[in-house]
């Protein structure tokens, strides 16, 4: 039987790793994008120049009919949903006294609407023995300055993993989220000058950024067998940053 992955936010940055090293552990991977489609398919057509199975597929997060698609493409083309990983997100970054609220629904719009559509197909349809990985941010338990309106959101997205893996309780299901700290995507270096890019690359005690490809190891590693007893857990996968 095909064990096949579905990762969301998949055309780019953390995403886009996850999709190349889950078909790279031998996952058929579906893809899912919100907008991007060139991008997409590049992932995809990476995967199967190594040797992989992968497929690509829009899905707004925060739609539950295109998300609920989305799984329907994989269970049509692939026989079934194993893992899933939500990577897909939005940032936005304001100090609270003046946030413009619609940016906040906004952004809780996919952040924490988007989590729970996916969570709840992902809790509907897994197969038996399978796991489901969401994705926070170690900005949670750092508190930077400006971070209020995306940490509230991942800050619910932790909130959610404990249920979650307790809801699924006899199913052999596990949940886990991941929260990376810094890491070198395009969505870290958005607004950032360079001497802020050098602060936080020295902080973490390994004094370097993360990388997508560290951050996609992880996500492996739950989304495998040497993961299966790690359960309800948030892993802050940051080289040790807070």
């Amino acid at each position: 039987m095909t064990r096949t992955a579905i990762v969301t936010g998949g055309s780019r940055g953390i995403g886009r790793d996850v999709v190349t090293r889950l078909a790279a552990d031998g996952f058929a991977v579906v893809a899912g994008y919100a907008g991007n489609e060139r991008l997409a398919e590049d992932a995809v057509r990476a995967v199967d120049a190594a040797g992989g199975r992968a497929m690509a597929v829009q899905a707004d997060v925060a739609d539950e009919q295109a998300v609920a698609a989305m799984f329907d493409a994989a269970e049509a083309e692939f026989g079934g949903v194993d893992v899933v990983a939500h990577a897909a997100g939005k940032m936005a970054l304001s100090p609270v006294a003046d946030l413009d609220l619609a940016v906040l629904d906004d952004v809780y719009r996919t952040n924490v609407r988007g989590a729970f559509a996916v969570a709840q197909q992902a809790a509907r349809r897994i197969r038996d023995g399978g796991a489901l990985i969401t994705f926070s941010s170690s900005v949670v338990g750092l508190a930077f300055p400006t971070y209020s309106p995306y940490t509230a959101t991942k800050g619910a997205v932790e909130a959610m993993t404990m249920v979650l893996a307790r809801e699924l309780r006899g199913r052999d299901i596990t949940v886990n989220t991941v929260a990376p700290g810094p890491t070198a995507t395009d969505l870290f270096f958005e607004g950032k000058d360079q001497e802020t890019v050098e602060r936080l690359a020295a902080q973490p005690p390994l004094e370097r950024l993360g990388t997508p490809a560290d951050i996609a190891a992880v996500t492996s590693f739950l989304a495998g067998p040497d993961g299966r007893w790690i359960n309800g857990q948030v892993l802050r996968a940051n080289g040790g940053i807070n």
